[in-house]
């Protein structure tokens, strides 16, 4: 015989709240889910952006150091006649690129690359060919 608790409209009722609660169980997982991965979500961003500034203020020092050979390449070599003007003409550049470095870092650097390649698209895929051939070439040996 059926037990009259047991009637088919408190077994749906009982179904329905189940699935309630399930639903709500599922939404509330999903929140802490989505506040999880968002959570990860800074966390990385920020390990990003501190390995980049890191990068950058290494780039900033080797440019000092740039700075500093081509100050020592001034004053270590001849400053008249013709080497003097070309060992001067070199320190000076020398200078000047650890000055653009410094200044640059590698975040402005690569700013830099990527406007040359979009300006000059078929001879940075021809150098990069190129540096590619060499490099595979280089492995084999």
């Amino acid at each position: 015989m059926s037990n009259p608790a047991m009637t088919p409209s408190v077994t749906e009722k009982e179904w329905t709240q189940a699935a309630g609660k399930a639903r709500d169980a599922a939404a509330s997982a999903g929140e802490v889910a989505s506040h999880a991965a968002s959570a990860v979500g800074a966390m990385a961003s920020q390990a990003v952006g501190d390995v980049g500034r890191r990068a950058d203020n290494l780039t900033a020092r080797a440019g000092v150091g740039i700075q500093e050979l081509g100050d020592e390449l001034g004053r270590n070599t001849p400053h008249t006649g013709l080497l003097g003007s070309a060992s001067q003409a070199v320190a000076r550049t020398v200078r000047e690129r650890g000055e653009y470095v410094e200044s640059a870092k590698l975040s402005g650097m690569t700013d830099d690359v990527a406007h040359v390649i979009r300006r000059n698209p078929i001879p940075a895929v021809l150098i990069a060919l190129g540096v590619g051939w060499f490099v595979g070439r280089s492995l084999r040996k």
